[in-house]
């Protein structure tokens, strides 16, 4: 953590296909050793076959849709308290959200293992669309997790 300033925040460019930066910054975060235009394969890809499986929903409609149901709204964050460690739960910021929501769909895509990527993860996008899925269980455990730990809120600062 800087001493001196904050960080600044970059702003993500929208993608050039569909104009949205939450596609974008899921290509960005997808993207491994520079390789942006395979991670770009991948997600349209993904895109393209949540189209063909679901033809009467908009794939972008459903990638921010089950984006949006990933999202979640406590954690917990440990915090030492004289020679004690609690897990305290915290709101999660928006940005922190998103970024959640779109660590939890890659890594549960990638475990997905006998398919592509690009069907990994648009299984995993139809998944979350409707509230399934192993980055919806992480959602539901994160939230328990905060749930379990309400008692100790107080020392949150």
């Amino acid at each position: 953590m800087a001493r001196r300033r904050a960080a600044v925040k970059r702003e993500v460019i929208p993608d050039p296909r569909f104009n949205s930066e939450l596609v974008a910054y899921m290509v960005n975060s997808i993207m491994g050793r520079g390789k942006k235009a395979t991670a770009a394969a991948i997600v349209y890809g993904a895109l393209e076959d949540v189209q063909t499986k679901m033809p009467d929903e908009d794939p972008l409609m459903v990638f921010s849709r089950a984006v949006e149901n990933i999202k979640p709204k406590l954690e917990v964050k440990s915090k030492r308290v004289g020679g004690a460690t609690y897990q305290v739960p915290l709101e999660v910021g928006a940005k922190r959200q998103t970024a959640l929501a779109c660590r939890w769909l890659i890594q549960y895509s990638k475990t997905r293992k006998g398919m592509p990527m690009r069907r990994a993860l648009a299984n995993e996008l139809m998944d979350a669309y409707s509230n399934q899925g192993a980055a919806i269980k992480k959602r539901d455990d994160t939230h328990k997790m905060a749930q379990a730990n309400k008692a100790f809120a107080h020392y949150k600062w």
